[in-house]
């Protein structure tokens, strides 16, 4: 399969294969889950090849992965300005709303560095950010080193393997499956905390 996919692209113009790489790094900001990992790793092959250049891939990617993740982060900004403080939703609270926001803001900018290597949640953390109306200029720094690092090291594994990249993507099924559970785990703890604490101060009072 992966020798199909590697033969038809590498018959591409190289401008197509960078506009690709783009195209996926982008849309999955915005439309998850997308195989942007795997294409990545198969732009990586084809520098392993010859037919592209770790430079460009490096910056197709990086940049589909920012302008995904900031286009992300305007929704996220201009949702919570004209639908979520409005009060038209009404099983959800300004005052829940806020609570989220106040803990993002403690805690976002270390979500946003480690948002490339969160899959499953790269949509959540990028629309999340921009409704807590984090710092821009640092949005897209940290955004930006994250997707930088991330597609490096998919870019070598892709150079690494050639054409047997069906050992990455065993391993990227393997390494998504690990982190989503343990993000599953680590938020029904945060809930269960929750809980036991709003219980907790119900009784003393």
């Amino acid at each position: 399969m992966f020798e199909e996919i590697l033969t038809r692209i590498s018959e591409l113009s190289p401008i197509w294969i960078y506009l690709v790489i783009f195209f996926f790094a982008f849309i999955e900001n915005l439309f998850p889950p997308s195989p942007s990992d795997m294409v990545v790793v198969i732009g990586g092959s084809l520098v392993g090849a010859s037919v592209l250049h770790f430079v460009p891939v490096l910056i197709f990617a990086t940049g589909g992965s920012l302008v995904g993740f900031l286009t992300a982060f305007a929704i996220g900004w201009q949702i919570d300005k004209r639908i979520l403080h409005s009060g038209k939703i009404k099983f959800l609270t300004i005052e829940s709303i806020e609570k989220v926001e106040n803990a993002f803001r403690k805690y976002g900018y270390f979500l946003i560095i480690a948002n490339r290597f969160l899959p499953g949640t790269r949509a959540v953390i990028s629309f999340f950010a921009g409704m807590s109306r984090l710092n821009v200029h640092f949005t897209v720094l940290l955004s930006a080193a994250s997707a930088l690092i991330w597609n490096s090291i998919l870019i070598s594994l892709g150079m690494v393997f050639g054409e047997n990249i069906q050992k990455v993507d065993a391993f990227l099924n393997t390494y998504n499956q690990i982190v989503i559970v343990a993000t599953v785990v680590f938020i029904l703890f945060l809930i269960i905390r929750y809980f036991i604490k709003k219980n907790k101060n119900k009784f003393q009072n």
